[in-house]
């Protein structure tokens, strides 16, 4: 488990510590207040330590291997010219600093790099274990229509794509365990399979299809949401997302309709109780109600986190807690309100406050 984060000078983060919750973790914010950022920064890291014991061939994590991985890891994440261009640009000298507890204490990380850097991190803090779950990153669009032959492609080819599209297609190319699903998994499935109305499955090219009862519908001919849906269900069923794993999702509520969000909030909120630390980054207050709706009415012993990302000239600060209630006020999320107010004044005839005497 991942208890806390500090990020300093990372973008628009000079100063961003968090104290995640072992269940469910939220980040809120406007765009450009640096969400997004977030769940990469912590990402790249807990990416970097899962791979590493293959990778380096090492049984106990090195500063030498951890100095390019997690440099790696970031630049693929970021997808900056350079290393140090996601380093906060300030008046002289910036460094920007990256530090991850976790639940076991030998798996502690600490690196920091400063603006000018390009391929390499300091390891300041060099962890004595490695990562024995790895994390899953879902981006904002689905990945099932463009999974064929995209993740080989991307090994041999220079593409302009972040590195946690390739690393989640890797996972679409789990097979499926033989068998019936049963027990978390079948749980979990049987809402997402009732709501696409069919269950995914793939050819040996590689190409997903949603199986109806009408048949094989290709999935470049399936409706986005249910694309997104169809995506994360392909992911339960091969196991990739398994207990005591991580999932990052950024944006869970882009291209789905209010019946389809409410789905993915008690999906979000299951896999949490399942034993998968969540970080979502949101700044729709229709998913961030329905997650507090079923949390109080379903999950009420979930350990869950709220971040507010706060704009502030060229900088973001943070504020958190136990509740939505905690973070302050989020300038999107206020307009979603007050466009509520607006529209019952409409409806009951008040005039607006540019034409009140």
């Amino acid at each position: 488990m991942l208890t806390k984060l500090h990020i300093a000078n990372l973008t628009v983060l000079p100063e961003a510590p968090f104290a995640f919750g072992k269940n469910l973790n939220v980040v809120i914010g406007e765009n450009g207040a640096g969400k997004s950022h977030v769940l990469k920064a912590a990402y790249a890291v807990l990416a970097a330590l899962a791979e590493g014991k293959a990778a380096s061939l090492s049984g106990e994590p090195t500063k030498g291997y951890l100095q390019g991985a997690v440099a790696s890891k970031l630049r693929g994440v970021f997808m900056p010219d350079e290393l140090g261009r996601i380093a906060s640009r300030r008046q002289g000298s910036t460094r920007c600093e990256l530090a991850c507890e976790f639940g076991n204490v030998r798996q502690n990380v600490a690196i920091s790099f400063n603006h000018r850097s390009k391929t390499e991190v300091a390891v300041d803090r060099t962890p004595e274990a490695w990562l024995d779950k790895a994390p899953v990153f879902l981006p904002t669009r689905e990945l099932l229509t463009i999974f064929p032959g995209f993740t080989s492609l991307y090994a041999e080819r220079v593409l302009h794509f972040e590195e946690t599209w390739a690393d989640t297609c890797k996972l679409l190319g789990r097979p499926l365990a033989r068998g019936p699903k049963v027990g978390k998994v079948a749980d979990l499935l049987g809402p997402l399979e009732r709501a696409m109305g069919g269950f995914v499955e793939v050819d040996r090219s590689g190409h997903f299809y949603l199986r109806t009862k009408s048949g094989r519908m290709e999935m470049h001919l399936v409706a986005e949401g249910l694309r997104k849906l169809a995506m994360l269900a392909y992911l339960i069923a091969n196991g990739a997302l398994k207990e005591k794993g991580y999932l990052f999702w950024d944006e869970p509520e882009a291209n789905l309709n209010p019946r389809l969000i409410k789905l993915v909030a008690e999906t979000i909120l299951s896999l949490s109780k399942g034993g998968i630390q969540v970080f979502i980054a949101t700044h729709s207050l229709f998913l961030l109600r329905e997650l507090h709706i079923r949390q109080k009415r379903d999950f009420p012993k979930l350990d869950a986190r709220y971040f507010g990302l706060h704009l502030q000239g060229d900088h973001a600060t943070v504020m958190g807690g136990r509740s939505i209630d905690e973070v302050g006020d989020i300038a999107s999320l206020e307009e979603e309100l007050a466009q509520g107010d607006r529209y019952m004044d409409a409806e009951m005839g008040v005039p607006g406050p540019e034409r009140r005497p």
